[in-house]
């Protein structure tokens, strides 16, 4: 009846009523124990020589039910020593009782405070206007509509979509970066590569020694594969240091280490360390950008538009965390999928015809080309060592340790480059209105959390600084993040929002893009 009480007084929030009910309890367990302790201290009296009660001395219990002797001795409760003590039922209902409403107290302040964490706030905020952030979208209903879902459903307060901004210049912004944030060093970068590769091994090695290959264990084969695709960004993200020149001074030590961590994961150093310093110098650019460059919607609609009313929302963003996280790292090495289109189709391993056929090469020179035929000697020889490794283990050992690992790995690097630079308030940009500075503070960080910032060397929560200068050491970037944020605070962009949530938000609404030219910055904004 009490905990019937509680939980009535819980659901219907009276919290007066539970905490009368509590100091009641309370009361009464206290004094069951201040009798138990009486009972304790008379239970030596047996030991003793017998003292004659006075005549007609009988107490409550023994009137009531005509049974002399004490409590616990009519419960069959030995009452000769400690030893030989349980703990009487009237003191276990009123804890047990205690920890239940205990829990429901938690429970609801827990729901309570997801509830008010998830709610907008209310409280000194006004909805953001297109003509807040200076667009002129008068007569322009469909503008002002636009405007105002990217307003709503962004993570950014209209912060990207300002217009009329002054611009500061490159030289302006590096100055503003502490220069020790620009210095290497090389016994510390080795050791962050050491742990990453020591991380990836050793999580081998325990799947190796202690998991079976049976079909029994394939639900631990597949936590395996996102725990050891997960640490092995590690060293990726350690060989793309290595191609920014920003691991060490000492260029050979520096070239080895790259090579090594980026040809183990089967990623074609020279040729992606060009491409990716394209995409580094032409960031947002819609023509002349390199990776995750949007489609160009003609029309009032595109093909996943339609498909939304069709199908919903959630079909859309499903088919397109398919098609850019599970296959989109190999099409875009294979065939350049979303990256700009001034350099047409391009291949990452064969830097010739047919892949040679845009206004601009990707890998311009007889230099860039050697470099793309020295990646593949390193693809060669890696495919040699896991087909060798096949023959003697057998093809499931292989993908199960390596094969299937590997692609949640791709998933993260095309993760990360995806939400870095894309989502429903970030604009792209002309030819005409871009510049270095916009393309870097159009970046975004994201909250991934301690864990995966430690794993992945805060490639993705110290992003803008590491477009705005890639030299420098990951492990500086923090403090260079700081500076940032405190001299350009106007321009410097931080999503507060889940990375997961983020995730969705972009694959289902940032399918196509088209130029407003009500725009004074030449944008290019999702529709």
């Amino acid at each position: 009846r009490r905990f019937s009480h509680i939980f009535s007084s819980w659901r219907c929030g009276s919290r007066e009523t539970v905490c009368a009910v509590f100091t009641r309890l309370n009361r009464k367990s206290q004094e069951a124990r201040m009798s138990l302790q009486s009972q304790t201290a008379f239970a030596v009296v047996p030991m003793l020589p017998q003292v004659a009660k006075p005549s007609g001395f009988v107490g409550h219990q023994e009137q009531r039910s005509g049974v002399t002797g004490n409590r616990w001795q009519r419960k069959g409760v030995s009452t000769r020593g400690h030893a030989d003590r349980t703990t009487p039922e009237p003191l276990k209902a009123p804890l047990l009782t205690g920890l239940a409403a205990a829990a429901f107290g938690v429970v609801k302040r827990l729901r309570r405070t997801r509830r008010l964490q998830s709610a907008p706030s209310k409280v000194g905020t006004a909805k953001l206007s297109p003509e807040m952030l200076g667009w002129d979208v008068q007569g322009d209903e469909a503008l002002r509509r636009q405007l105002e879902l990217a307003l709503e459903r962004g993570g950014l307060q209209g912060q990207a979509l300002q217009q009329g901004k002054k611009w500061p210049t490159k030289s302006e912004v590096l100055s503003k970066i502490p220069r020790d944030c620009l210095v290497k060093e090389t016994g510390k970068s080795m050791m962050y590569a050491a742990a990453s590769a020591a991380q990836v091994l050793g999580c081998g090695y325990l799947a190796w020694k202690f998991i079976p290959m049976t079909t029994a264990a394939i639900p631990l084969w597949m936590l395996y594969a996102v725990v050891q695709g997960t640490l092995a960004t590690g060293p990726w993200v350690i060989g793309h240091e290595c191609g920014h020149n920003a691991f060490c001074n000492e260029q050979w030590l520096q070239t080895l280490v790259g090579y090594v961590m980026h040809t183990a994961l089967m990623v074609p150093y020279f040729s992606w360390q060009r491409s990716h310093a394209v995409h580094h110098s032409k960031t947002n650019h819609m023509t002349e950008g390199e990776t995750h460059v949007p489609r160009i919607q003609k029309g009032k609609t595109n093909k996943y538009l339609k498909l939304a009313k069709v199908a919903g929302q959630g079909t859309v963003a499903a088919i397109r965390m398919v098609t850019h996280l599970v296959l989109g790292w190999p099409a875009y090495i294979i065939a350049g999928v979303t990256g700009g289109p001034a350099y047409g189709k391009t291949n990452h391993m064969w830097p010739y015809a047919p892949f040679h056929n845009g206004d601009k090469e990707l890998f311009p020179g007889s230099l860039h080309k050697k470099k793309v035929l020295q990646s593949d000697l390193g693809l060669i020889a890696m495919s040699g060592v896991l087909f060798y490794w096949a023959k003697i283990s057998g093809f499931w050992p292989v993908m199960a340790l390596y094969g299937i690992p590997l692609m949640v790995t791709n998933c993260w690097l095309v993760l990360y480059t995806w939400l870095q630079h894309t989502d429903v308030d970030i604009p792209h940009f002309d030819k005409d209105n871009w510049s270095f500075v916009k393309g870097a503070f159009h970046t975004v960080d994201r909250p991934y959390g301690a864990v995966l910032d430690y794993i992945h060397h805060r490639i993705g929560s110290t992003h803008v600084a590491h477009h705005v200068c890639s030299t420098i050491p990951h492990y500086k970037a923090k403090k260079a993040t700081e500076a940032l944020k405190e001299h350009f605070p106007e321009f410097y962009l931080y999503d507060p929002t889940p990375v997961w949530k983020a995730l969705w938000r972009v694959s289902s609404r940032c399918t196509a893009v088209q130029k407003v030219e009500a725009s004074k910055d030449g944008m290019y904004i999702f529709t």
